[in-house]
């Protein structure tokens, strides 16, 4: 059933839509934009914003904030992100775009069926991401030490101190991380994590509990003070090994994978969308790509027909009393341009340095009208991926599960440089292998469970050494003409990612909607199974309106975590995700 087809859509198969990673903390319906004139930060824990307000203030430059940011989430939200997984980060100077990639690594022992049964089955979900064999190599602090190498102001130690001083006096339990640990039943069969995150009686620690971490203020010392190599090399990376190797389901992660670990700088994937420039992360992360497809597509229809344009769509007050939600046109579009980019990225994207990927076919203006020319008024259903031009690989379409736990940073700076970092350790707690006072990730389980299908491999299978593909879209967009920065923008939310970094450039960029509200306004989308509206938060006319396009509609929990930093008349102006806890502060 390709975009082409005139067969009804497919019957939504809930098992293919699994729910999102990460719980909603409920909805604050009284956030405003917050606005500065000089700096500002923006993390998903209001803990986390003052340590990157801090830094900012010192004069320090965008990356100080998000190294600062980065070590509290380790400790305040470590359901979600940590100096035990991944980031990529795109960071703007004032002059240029650059993309730091620190995704994590497979084992130089891992191998492709690593995920399969004995009947060569996938293994489920659970059985795969619990243990040392779903962990792969941390890269987020070679990550940050090499943008902050490059563009750095403060002292790398003095950007640790405010998470070392948390750790060590403690900081009281949120409510979210207290539904998380609630709600994450592998807690209790890890020794060090069920001492960490439950009382003595096996529940959750109580909202408001001081929690300390002396573990991690140890490790975040040893950091500090050594840089990374403290991390990568001696004690710490010796744990790490010896954590993943004697688990029940043990991994092959070693010192020599640990210690020759690189993150690597690369080029980031830049496009025209009306008159902005919108840039992303390339491969491994499927994000950039993505993003730029859904509006290179958007774009295209519009010019084909102007009555096309979703600047013409705006939200509509919702009868359901949630106030503004999206008009049905402009779900049926921006939904069915996901479908197809979906469809792309289930086939061709995966780490370029094992797969040969061509972003340029896949982000040409050519292939967007071609692609465009798919959607009518009427739902596709499911959609085909397409061929760009350039591409003539024998490749089979990825069917990885759909799940990933992240955070998202976003800051500027008085200097005029910019960030925008996604980061992540994966599933909720990650690998749940906790060592030295933090978690390590389950990326391993981001790559394909099937290598391949009908004798042809799947972009994204395992290799050693390779990095899972991804669906963070950490995201700047510029004013074409001036080339002027106007917003850095970002969410956690896997491989749903795209489609809230969608509905936020849109919100901005075509709706004029202020950060808050461009973040407010209900989630909703494609991932190429059905179409996806936030439960709760849309009017049952929406729904209708939409089966009647021959939508599939389910009503999800889609729990984002948007940041946004935009420019305005008098400096900045922010907003955080009202279905989590993050604050933005600037001065």
């Amino acid at each position: 059933m390709g975009g082409c087809s005139n067969e009804q859509p497919p019957q939504q198969k809930t098992a293919e839509l699994p729910p999102a990673p990460e719980i909603s903390s409920g909805f604050r319906s009284d956030m405003i934009p917050v606005h500065a004139t000089r700096h500002m930060a923006a993390a998903a824990n209001p803990l986390a914003t003052a340590a990157g307000q801090q830094m900012l203030r010192k004069g320090g430059s965008a990356i100080d904030a998000a190294i600062a940011m980065q070590a509290v989430l380790a400790l305040v939200e470590p359901q979600a992100s940590g100096i035990g997984g991944g980031a990529f980060i795109l960071y703007w100077d004032g002059e240029r775009v650059q993309a730091f990639d620190g995704r994590e690594t497979a084992p130089a022992g891992a191998s492709t069926g690593m995920f399969l049964g004995a009947d060569g089955q996938p293994i489920p979900f659970a059985d795969a991401q619990i243990g040392g064999r779903s962990v792969g190599v941390p890269g987020v602090l070679r990550a940050l030490e090499m943008a902050h190498q490059q563009h750095g102001k403060l002292p790398w130690h003095d950007l640790f101190q405010p998470a070392i001083q948390l750790a060590s006096q403690g900081f009281p339990v949120s409510r979210r991380l207290h539904g998380q640990i609630a709600a994450d039943k592998f807690i209790a069969d890890s020794p060090e994590m069920a001492k960490y995150f439950l009382t003595p009686q096996g529940q959750a620690l109580p909202v408001g509990t001081l929690l300390k971490n002396p573990e991690l203020a140890r490790t975040l010392q040893a950091i500090a003070t050594q840089g990374a190599d403290a991390f990568y090399q001696g004690p710490v990376a010796q744990a790490m090994v010896d954590k993943v190797r004697s688990h029940a389901r043990p991994g092959t992660l070693s010192l020599a994978d640990v210690s020759g670990y690189q993150a690597q700088e690369r080029k980031p994937v830049c496009g025209d969308y009306k008159q902005w420039q919108v840039c992303g992360m390339p491969p491994p992360s499927s994000g950039g790509v993505a993003v730029l497809q859904t509006l290179g597509i958007l774009e295209a229809l519009q010019n084909k027909s102007p009555a096309l344009d979703l600047a013409a769509m705006p939200p509509v007050p919702s009868n359901s009393g949630a106030g503004l939600e999206p008009s049905v046109s402009a779900v049926h579009l921006i939904a069915e341009a996901e479908r197809l980019a979906y469809a792309d990225r289930a086939l061709y994207l995966a780490d370029s340095a094992f797969v040969p990927v061509n972003v340029k076919g896949l982000t040409d203006k050519a292939y967007f009208k071609t692609r465009a020319a798919l959607i009518g008024d009427k739902s596709m259903g499911r959609a085909k991926a397409g061929v760009p031009a350039g591409i003539n690989l024998a490749l089979a379409p990825d069917r990885s599960p759909l799940r990933i736990s992240t955070s998202q940073i976003a800051a500027v700076d008085d200097q005029g440089g910019a960030i925008s970092m996604t980061t992540s350790v994966e599933a909720a707690f990650g690998s749940h292998v906790m060592t030295n006072g933090f978690i390590l990730n389950n990326q391993l389980t981001d790559f394909s469970f099937v290598p391949e299908e009908n004798g042809k491999p799947v972009a994204n299978r395992i290799e050693p050494g390779k990095r899972p593909r991804s669906s963070m879209a950490p995201t700047l967009v510029f004013d074409r003409k001036s080339g002027e920065l106007v917003a850095t923008i970002g969410s956690p939310g896997g491989s749903q990612i795209i489609e809230y970094v969608n509905k936020a450039v849109v919100g901005l960029l075509d709706w004029k909607l202020n950060p808050q509200d461009a973040i407010s306004l209900a989630n909703f989308g494609s991932r190429n199974v059905g179409t996806e509206l936030e439960a709760g938060r849309v009017s049952p006319a929406l729904v209708q309106q939409l089966q009647d396009r021959g939508h599939e509609v389910s009503l999800i929990e889609m729990t984002s975590g948007t940041q946004i930093i935009v420019r305005d008349k008098d400096g900045w102006a922010a907003g955080a995700d009202p279905r989590r806890e993050g604050t933005a502060l600037g001065d």
